[in-house]
């Protein structure tokens, strides 16, 4: 038996290294007392536009204690979804995270055999995997564990890797080897706010969620506000503007994940395509996809906002 922190520690990472993830960087489990006033804020001046789910659970999401029994340990985890081709440069747009199968299975799987591996090699060790899918502030434990700073588009940004990966944590009851926040390395630079299509990055490290393409051609359920006719820049699932321009992804280099390889389809396809796109075709091309949670119809009203 392995029988110090330490050896823990390192046992965890080689093993998330094996499954693939780019990176492993473990806190302290705490209340984030940083995070609340700016979570507080930002929910007051209602940039969650219609996602009333943000303001559900609000201690919860401070303090994973209240989310895993006996909780010591945050271990965050990244795992790189760039892709080595994108779409027809004549086409509508989706966000490469989407291109491949939806990462909340693919991620899950690799988290409940890390945790296995935990309990095999360590002991008991109970905790819970998270991926997106719980109130857990994922960018702000990635950034209190070293894994990157949270920059002025308010993603997770890492020097020599860019912002192109999924964040994910494991929860668990186990006391390990603390790693430290790096510091930010945004400096003057505001390609973010300059580019964003919509001016949802409202100020540096401040989005309005309810103006982001993002939300509203995601999680907007209703008709999508006429007075943001021609602002979308061709985007007909999520957007990565404010990625495509930060200059730290351009050291962002493709995922050996192929599980996250796009349909050939998909790269193939023109606007017309899209204009034309059935309901056997929206289920061939995004199968397993994450666009599937817009649903066919979803995606029909944004590509005709789109027209």
């Amino acid at each position: 038996m392995i029988n110090n922190k330490e050896k823990y520690t390192a046992f965890i990472k080689s093993e998330a290294q094996r499954l693939g993830f780019l990176s492993c960087g473990i806190s302290k489990a705490g209340f984030l007392e940083a995070e609340a006033p700016r979570l507080e804020n930002w929910l007051n001046n209602q940039m969650h536009g219609e996602m009333a789910y943000m303001e559900n659970h609000f201690d919860k999401r401070l303090d994973p204690t209240l989310l895993v029994d006996g909780a010591k340990s945050v271990i965050s985890l990244l795992l790189n979804y760039y892709p080595a081709q994108t779409q027809n440069p004549e086409s509508y747009k989706i966000s490469k995270y989407a291109y491949g199968q939806d990462y909340h299975f693919v991620i899950k799987d690799k988290l409940r055999e890390l945790l296995h591996s935990i309990g095999e090699t360590i002991g008991e060790v109970h905790g819970r995997a998270f991926v997106d899918s719980a109130p857990v502030l994922d960018k702000a434990w990635a950034a209190k564990s070293g894994l990157g700073w949270i920059g002025k588009n308010s993603n997770l940004l890492t020097q020599k890797t860019g912002s192109f990966y999924f964040i994910a944590e494991l929860i668990v009851d186990l006391e390990l080897h603390y790693d430290h926040a790096v510091t930010d390395h945004c400096g003057t630079c505001t390609a973010c706010l300059d580019a964003c299509p919509t001016q949802a990055i409202v100020a540096p490290y401040v989005v309005d969620g309810g103006k982001c393409i993002s939300y509203f051609t995601i999680e907007l359920k209703d008709n999508l506000p006429m007075e943001m006719k021609g602002q979308f820049d061709d985007w007909a699932f999520g957007c990565d503007v404010c990625q495509d321009v930060c200059p730290w992804n351009r050291f962002s280099k493709p995922h050996s994940e192929p599980l996250f390889n796009p349909n050939p389809d998909l790269l193939a396809m023109t606007k017309k395509d899209w204009d034309e796109i059935t309901q056997e075709t929206f289920n061939k091309v995004f199968k397993d996809s994450a666009v599937k949670r817009t649903k066919f119809s979803g995606l029909q009203r944004n590509i005709d906002f789109l027209k």
